[in-house]
This record gives C-alpha cells, sequence and structure tokens, in this order.
C-alpha cells in the first residue's frame, strides 16, 4: 500500500507575517518557514496506519521553493520513507486551483492508494485542497477526519462536524483530510533525524510533470490581492486589575463608551 502525504511549507505562526509590496503575495523570506503543524497530523497517520498494516510506504509530497525541502525532511525524519518536492519558479503566487492540479499531476507519477492531508494550511485558511484533489483524481474523499481505518481496499473514516460526528465508507483509492484531533504528532528522534538524511528524495519540476506554466502562477490565478494596509498599532488600553469590584469597574467603563 502507498500513502502519500502532502505537507506545506509555512511562515512560523508566531512570526510576522507580511505581504510583498511588489506583487501582493505572501513574503516568504520575512519569516522563518516551517513544515505547517497541521500537516504533521496527517503525517503521523500515515505512519500510525503502517505500522497497523505492516506493509506499506509512505512518501511525503511538498509544492513550494528550495525552502520546503526542510520541512520535508521533518516527515522523514518523523518516519516517512520517501520524499517528493516539486519546486520551478513559475509556481510562485499559484491559487488553490493551480496547487491542486500541480499535486494531482504529481501524485498520479508518483501513484497511491490513500492520499492524507490537515485540514487546511495555517497560511491561506481555506481548507479546499481535499476536496479538489479528490475532483482532479477522480476518486472519493472524506474531510475532517478524526478516526481512519483501512482494511484491505476499504477505507472508513470518523467525520467531526460543527453539527454532528459522522461515518462514512469508501473504497480506495481515496483522498482523506485529518484534524488535529486525531493523533499526537511524534517527535523526530535522534535516529530518526539520521537515517533521513539517506532516504530518497526527488525533485520534479512542471516539465517533468507535463504542465504548461502558462496555466499556473499569479498570473492565471483565479484570485489575486490588489493592495493592502499594514494594520494598524493598538490603541491605547485599559487594564482593570479585580480588587473584588472589577465587575462593576468593566460595566462602568463599557456604559462610559455607551457599550451597554
Amino acid at each position: 500500500m502507498k500513502i502519500v502525504v502532502c505537507v506545506k511549507q509555512v511562515p512560523d505562526t508566531w512570526s510576522e507575517k507580511r505581504l510583498d509590496p511588489a506583487d501582493q503575495t505572501l513574503d516568504r523570506a520575512a519569516a522563518d518557514g516551517v513544515i505547517d503543524e497541521l500537516d504533521t497530523y496527517a503525517v503521523e497517520e500515515a505512519l500510525k496506519l503502517k505500522e497497523s498494516l505492516g506493509d506499506a510506504t509512505v512518501v511525503v509530497l511538498a509544492m513550494g521553493p528550495a525552502g520546503a525541502a526542510e520541512s520535508l525532511r521533518k516527515a522523514l525524519s518523523m518516519g516517512a520513507d520517501e520524499a517528493v518536492h516539486i519546486v520551478d519558479d513559475a509556481l510562485h503566487g499559484s491559487d488553490a486551483l493551480a496547487t491542486s492540479l500541480v499535486l494531482a499531476k504529481a501524485i498520479e507519477q508518483i501513484g497511491y492508494d490513500l492520499v492524507l492531508l490537515g485540514s487546511e494550511s495555517t497560511d491561506a485558511r481555506m481548507g479546499v485542497m481535499a476536496a479538489m484533489l479528490a475532483e482532479r483524481l477522480g476518486v472519493p474523499q472524506a474531510t475532517l477526519a478524526s478516526g481512519v481505518a483501512v482494511d484491505g481496499t476499504s477505507l472508513r473514516v470518523t467525520r467531526m462536524t460543527s453539527a454532528a460526528q459522522e461515518e462514512v465508507a469508501a473504497t480506495l483509492p481515496a483522498v482523506v483530510s485529518v484534524l488535529e484531533k486525531i493523533n499526537e504528532p511524534r517527535y523526530p528522534s535522534f535516529k530518526g533525524i539520521m537515517a533521513a538524511k539517506s532516504k530518497p528524495t526527488s525533485t520534479l519540476s512542471l516539465a517533468d510533470l507535463g504542465i504548461d506554466a502558462s496555466s499556473v502562477g499569479l498570473a492565471a490565478a483565479a484570485t489575486k490581492v490588489l493592495d493592502s494596509t499594514a494594520r494598524p498599532p493598538r490603541g491605547e488600553r485599559t487594564i482593570i486589575k479585580d480588587d473584588g469590584d472589577a465587575g462593576a469597574r468593566i460595566a462602568d467603563f463599557l456604559a462610559s463608551r455607551k457599550l451597554l
């Protein structure tokens, strides 16, 4: 069984983010790049499935600039078997539609039984990639998974939505996005970090995938940011310490501003 896990390098969650004034795309050089935390849950779930199935290969796949190789190495050090990095200057500024096209072509080339990814990326917060990949690959999808089980070619997924918990079933191959509640990602061991250095890693370009550069990138994006303004600094603040009368003082403060 081959499990492909899509991972993304994103700006560190705690770093200040900004748009590049030249083209209004995210300035990735302005902050340290790290593997998307939500994708580490997908990596962990793939490794757990591999351990339970006994005969599986976990391939991590990333699309991004050269620095994204660091995120792939993190996944390899966790225990993934192989890594594939799609890197091409023409990909800069690609939207979700173009990204799904590129990833789908790579997944087809790699070969797969199951595709796993995080529920959304922490930089764009769109949560559409699983559905787009399933549509392009022509396979079933199950999103917001809090549990995944595989038995032969049968897939069972527990979905957590705002309304209910659902149990859904499908036949492999399929695409599944997982929630952060599904597991606790393992920390790479020293042995894992050293082993990652010798694991197979390949690089693909748009030409390798048979994709015309004119169909991806900022110029081909369905949406774009025309302009942006930096968030203004915080204004004057009032701190109320509780000496037993904080509730009344907060009420007075709100009333003085006609908020009550």
